[in-house]
């Protein structure tokens, strides 16, 4: 079953932004951002982010003012270990992307296989674009 993506509020925008802006390679945080590629076709805008041992439930997935906000939680088993090389990142994540165009966020869709998480964003149609 796929992902529903929705729109939030401006508020968890500015909460997700000032994460995300916490996340830097000089400073530890407990929030890290997998490999993302982002990439377009005639139709769509399409978001790739490779994150292996999860479930399509444990996503969130959200738009706002033109970037798409993908974040969720990769558990690691609680057990004593002894890492001689540790390089696979657990715990919380988020990534954000800009969107070089309006998207029709109604016809979205999130589907989660083999490892990567992939977000196909339609285009909208010059004939939808709404003006405020």
């Amino acid at each position: 079953m796929p992902t529903i993506i929705r729109k939030t509020r401006d508020s968890l925008m500015e909460v997700r932004r000032d994460v995300l802006h916490s996340i830097s390679w000089q400073v530890r945080s407990s929030v890290w951002s997998p490999p993302t590629d982002e990439y377009e076709t005639e139709a769509a805008y399409i978001v790739r982010v490779e994150i292996a041992g999860m479930r399509e439930e444990n996503f969130e997935i959200a738009i706002e003012n033109s970037t798409l906000f993908i974040s969720g939680l990769r558990p690691d088993k609680h057990e004593r270990r002894a890492y001689q090389q540790m390089e696979i990142r657990f715990g919380k994540f988020a990534t954000a992307v800009n969107l070089p165009g309006p998207v029709d966020v109604n016809q979205s869709l999130a589907e989660y296989q083999d490892g990567f998480l992939t977000v196909t964003l339609p285009k909208q149609k010059p004939n939808q674009i709404k003006v405020e």
